[in-house]
């Protein structure tokens, strides 16, 4: 282990501090992204990647491919292969009844070879569970319902309502470890949320929420790993899990975006431990003060942060 930080974390094999990225598959297509991931692995950046293991019906509009899809299939196979962790994104580009869920677990199974550790949900599906104002609890909810009118739609979600053809809460609390849910414009996740993972008896059919720092599209990940925010991290020696997607912006005829090749090159010489999602949150689970269920004084801290900040910025 390393020397701990400001943070207090000792990082494996003497590293600095603590680097992931949570792709999320919108608009993904092989010719597209994988010249992202090929440049990463180079580097030894290792990163999870979701995917959706059926192809939708009524696909929604940014499009991507999923795993019914051979080509599609044996890129996402590469790459596990080469230690990129596969998650979920859902089970389709569309909204997902209860059936069409389980037979995206099923096949997610039956390719990848174990169930999805990580789930991210896909804003404004009815399958998704606990967004819009379900993330929040009391005073911070009703600041949410008050605002969202004005800032945007709900995105209200059913899949943890037992009542909704779209519920799969159940399902969630068995088959998946890690949920993704509030998201922050700091680099250093983990000082935003410093009791990640967690679990949150008020939303139980999730076994642990984590956070994550915007780097939703290329301008906010350039934004988000600058040269300065990565000295602030190193220094700290915390955690970032950058969330984004890679079909966003992230090349150009085919080669990785200059800037984000660059900036990626110098955070890859910074003595960073560079791991899928799942293993970084297994690490913090390792610190003798970590507890399991949330301290919720310092949730509805986070949450009001959280709310500012997207009122501020538009985070998801």
């Amino acid at each position: 282990m390393g020397a701990p930080g400001t943070h207090g974390i000792a990082w494996p094999d003497g590293k600095r501090f603590a680097f992931s990225v949570i792709d999320d598959t919108d608009g993904c297509t092989v010719e597209q992204v994988a010249p992202v991931y090929d440049f990463l692995l180079d580097l030894g950046i290792v990163t999870t990647k979701t995917v959706w293991p059926l192809t939708a019906r009524n696909p929604r509009p940014e499009g991507g491919q999923s795993l019914e899809e051979p080509e599609y299939r044996a890129w996402v196979l590469s790459l596990q292969e080469r230690g990129v962790e596969i998650a979920s994104h859902g089970a389709a580009n569309e909204p997902s009844t209860r059936e069409r869920t389980i037979l995206g677990l099923e096949l997610f199974r039956d390719v990848v070879g174990r169930d999805p550790r990580i789930y991210t949900v896909h804003v404004g599906q009815r399958d998704g569970l606990y967004w819009g104002s379900a993330r929040l609890d009391g005073p911070a909810r009703i600041a949410y319902r008050l605002t969202h009118g004005v800032r945007g739609s709900d995105n209200s979600t059913s899949g943890h309502i037992e009542q909704s053809p779209f519920y799969w809460g159940d399902l969630c609390r068995t088959h998946i470890s890690y949920v993704r849910n509030l998201v922050f414009s700091d680099i250093d996740t983990l000082a935003q949320d410093p009791i990640m993972p967690y679990h949150d008896p008020a939303r139980p059919c999730v076994p642990m929420w984590f956070s994550a720092s915007d780097g939703a599209r290329i301008a906010s990940f350039l934004r988000l790993t600058s040269e300065r925010n990565q000295d602030r991290l190193a220094a700290s020696g915390g955690a970032c899990i950058a969330y984004t997607h890679f079909a966003y912006g992230f090349t150009e005829c085919g080669r990785p975006h200059p800037e984000f090749r660059r900036l990626m090159e110098r955070l890859a010489g910074l003595g960073g431990w560079f791991v899928p999602v799942s293993t970084l949150l297994d690490h913090l689970k390792t610190r003798p003060d970590w507890k399991p269920e949330v301290d919720r004084r310092r949730l509805a801290r986070m949450q009001w942060k959280w709310l500012l900040g997207k009122l501020r910025t538009g985070t998801t």
